[in-house]
C-alpha cells in the first residue's frame, strides 16, 4: 500500500475526529481577539470583570504561541491559537440580579454554539447535547502556566468545571490551597499540582503542574451512569486514561451545566470579617490583586 502524504493523513484524521466532536472550542486563525469581546461562538466571555472588555483578560496569541501538540500534528501544522486568560484586581464579576462577587477574582469562557455571536447567553441547546441522560461524553482540555504571571498558591483556583445551576461542579480542575475556614498552613503541600475532583470534592486525580509543558486532560462524563474517568498526557504524547470508571452519585440526574474554563481565583479568610462574612467565600475574604493568568488550548467536547 502506498504511504499516505501527510498532508493526506491530516485530513482523514481530521475527518476521524470531526464525526464525533460535539464541541469545538479550539480557536481558529480566523479569530481575532476583538471577536471574544462580542462572544462570538464557540465562547462565551461575560464571566469577567464588569468595567472592562472581554479582550482586557483574554487574548487570542495567533503564531506568538505554539499550541499542544497533541491535536496540532506535533506542531508541525498548528490549526489552533493559544488561549490566554488573566485576571487582575478588576476582575469582580456581577451576575445577573445579584451582588458583585468582591470576593472572587475571575475569567471564564463558556462553551457555546459556534456562530451564536451577539452576546447571546444561551447555552442550554449545547448543554443538552453534551449531558443528557444517554450521553457519554469526554471534555478535552490543554493547559500551560503563564510564566509572567504566576498563580499565588497560598489561593485555590478553580480552572476547569461544569456547573449547573445549583452552584455545584459536576467535576472540577483545581491549582492551589483548597480553600478553608479557618484558614491553615499555606501553601498547602500539594498546592502546585493539578487535583481533578469529583461532585462531592473527592479527589480522582493528582499530577505536579510543571510549567513549561502543556498538560493535557480529558474527562470521560457517563451522564446516565452519574460516572467519570480521567484521561491526562503532557506534550504530544497520547493521552491515557489515570483512573478507572470512578462514581460519581451524588451529581444530580439530569441536572444540565455550563462548560467553564478559565481563572476563578478563591479568597482568603479575612480574620477582620464576622464569622457569617469569612464562611461567604463569594463576597468577602482577601485578595491581593495581582495579574495572574493560564494559558489553553484543544478545548474540545466529543460523545464517546
Amino acid at each position: 500500500m502506498a504511504k499516505l502524504s501527510l498532508f493526506k493523513f491530516l485530513l482523514l484524521l481530521s475527518g476521524a475526529m470531526a464525526k464525533s466532536v460535539i464541541y469545538d472550542g479550539r480557536a481558529p486563525f480566523s479569530m481575532k481577539t476583538s471577536d471574544l469581546d462580542t462572544s462570538v461562538g464557540p465562547f462565551l466571555t461575560a464571566v469577567k470583570g464588569q468595567n472592562e472588555s472581554a479582550s482586557h483578560y483574554s487574548t487570542l496569541l495567533g503564531h506568538t504561541s505554539l499550541p499542544t501538540p497533541l491535536y496540532n500534528a506535533h506542531l508541525l501544522i498548528p490549526t489552533e491559537q493559544v488561549i490566554s486568560i488573566r485576571i487582575d484586581n478588576t476582575s469582580v464579576f456581577v451576575p445577573g440580579g445579584g451582588p458583585p462577587q468582591f470576593g472572587f477574582r475571575r475569567t471564564e469562557f463558556i462553551a457555546q454554539p459556534t456562530g451564536n455571536g451577539s452576546g447571546s447567553t444561551n447555552t442550554t441547546a449545547l448543554d443538552a447535547v453534551m449531558e443528557s441522560p444517554g450521553v457519554v461524553s469526554t471534555f478535552r482540555f490543554s493547559i500551560k502556566a503563564d510564566v509572567e504571571r504566576p498563580l499565588n498558591y497560598t489561593h485555590e483556583y478553580q480552572i476547569v468545571f461544569i456547573e449547573p445551576s445549583d452552584g455545584t461542579h459536576v467535576f472540577e480542575v483545581q491549582l492551589g490551597s483548597p480553600f478553608t475556614d479557618p484558614t491553615g498552613p499555606l501553601p498547602t503541600p500539594d498546592a502546585h499540582s493539578f487535583k481533578i475532583r469529583d461532585h462531592a470534592l473527592n479527589v480522582l486525580f493528582e499530577t505536579l503542574f510543571t510549567p513549561l509543558l502543556w498538560h493535557n486532560f480529558g474527562v470521560t462524563v457517563d451522564w446516565a451512569n452519574r460516572t467519570l474517568r480521567v484521561l491526562y498526557s503532557t506534550d504530544g504524547l497520547p493521552l491515557k486514561a489515570v483512573t478507572e470508571t470512578m462514581p460519581n452519585p451524588t451529581a444530580t440526574l439530569g441536572a444540565l451545566g455550563d462548560f467553564h474554563f478559565g481563572v476563578l481565583k478563591l479568597p482568603l479568610v479575612n480574620p477582620n470579617d464576622t464569622p457569617a462574612d469569612q464562611s461567604d467565600v463569594v463576597h468577602h475574604g482577601i485578595q491581593e490583586g495581582t495579574e495572574e493568568g493560564l494559558f489553553y488550548s484543544g478545548v474540545f467536547v466529543e460523545s464517546e
